[in-house]
């Protein structure tokens, strides 16, 4: 763009859930005016009042338009979509109004980065469920991407400092997710993740492949997954050229990661890999009776634009009280801005 600073397109994600007054909480700070041009894809109207209940003294400037964004420092441009009945807006709860909300302010930051109006995208936390209220069948943000991007090999990447972890699937069932453990699908995700390595300055990337059943199913005692998917994946990824490891057992795998051993771990389902990064970059304060840190990024590889994510949900059960921090925004913030400066897609 033209005076160096990247367009980055921050959605607000659920009005009724974190999403706002982390957002205005970010972009109080003036720094963030010096790196990038933000945005805020979502409701002005709801913007203005969490930078109100914080106290924070900022002009909400309302467009439709990239074009109408001054960019400025004590101003928060905020794009409106095209929502609707704004004021039926609900705090700390599910809704399908909050749900279509949410849902078009993700679209619409994806149309922005497609057509190259803005250079990287962040996003806020949605409810999935009310997201599936207002009718949109999409179980996540990765998928909400994967699909309005037209990608089909991509998959979610946790970031919490040097700890870094895949998911070979993330948003079904436990009992599906052990169907989805295939040689194809983990081979592509150990693929993916070296790619992502790489992109971020690993020269060399050494990865780890987590197993599936308990002690990486102890050699066909606890399960067969790691005999007859997991390990031919590995296998076939090493015969490339990839440095990777596994199947090992899933209770010491990270561990070792922490403790340096490798750069990433592909994880066999969302659990498996949320766990141990949330463990390490979410820290409650029990003498204070709040969270003092919760920090870590998403991000999706394999798509066409750059988009990072915050690593926690809506908090509905403490948003609107301006107690909340901004640490896995302002992460994810900070390394989209890094990706776009650098040109660089993950993946």
């Amino acid at each position: 763009m033209s005076d160096g600073r990247p367009v980055i397109a921050l959605t607000m994600g659920d009005p009724g859930g974190c999403g706002p007054e982390l957002s205005a909480k970010l972009l109080s700070d003036p720094g963030i005016y010096d790196i990038s041009r933000p945005v805020v894809i979502g409701d002005p109207d709801t913007i203005s009042l969490a930078a109100r209940m914080l106290g924070i003294r900022a002009e909400v400037n309302r467009v439709r338009s990239i074009d109408q964004c001054t960019f400025k420092r004590g101003t928060i441009d905020v794009l409106d979509p095209g929502l609707q009945n704004c004021g039926t807006f609900s705090r700390c709860r599910v809704s399908a109004a909050n749900g279509r909300a949410a849902f078009l302010s993700v679209r619409k930051a994806i149309e922005l980065a497609m057509a190259g109006e803005a250079d990287a995208t962040v996003t806020n936390a949605i409810s999935k469920e009310a997201v599936q209220l207002a009718g949109f069948r999409f179980s996540g943000h990765t998928e909400i991407y994967a699909h309005y991007t037209g990608t089909k090999n991509y998959t979610m990447m946790l970031v919490h400092d040097d700890l870094r972890v895949t998911h070979v699937s993330t948003h079904v069932s436990l009992r599906e997710a052990c169907d989805r453990v295939r040689k194809d699908r983990v081979l592509e995700v150990i693929r993916l993740t070296d790619r992502a390595c790489r992109s971020m300055g690993i020269a060399d990337p050494r990865l780890a492949v987590a197993g599936l059943n308990p002690h990486a199913g102890e050699n066909g005692l606890f399960g067969r997954e790691e005999i007859e998917e997991i390990n031919p994946a590995v296998s076939q990824a090493r015969s490339e050229g990839i440095d990777v490891c596994g199947a090992l057992p899933p209770d010491t795998i990270f561990s070792k990661a922490l403790g340096g051993w490798y750069d990433a771990v592909v994880a066999m389902y969302h659990d498996q890999g949320h766990i141990p990064l949330k463990t390490v970059g979410f820290r409650y304060d029990r003498e204070q009776g709040k969270w003092s840190s919760v920090s870590g990024v998403n991000l999706t590889l394999g798509l066409p634009i750059i988009r990072t994510s915050v690593d926690h949900g809506t908090a509905f059960d403490a948003a609107w009280k301006g107690v909340l921090s901004p640490d896995s925004l302002r992460n994810a913030y900070m390394m989209a801005v890094a990706m776009a400066e650098n040109g660089e897609v993950i993946g």
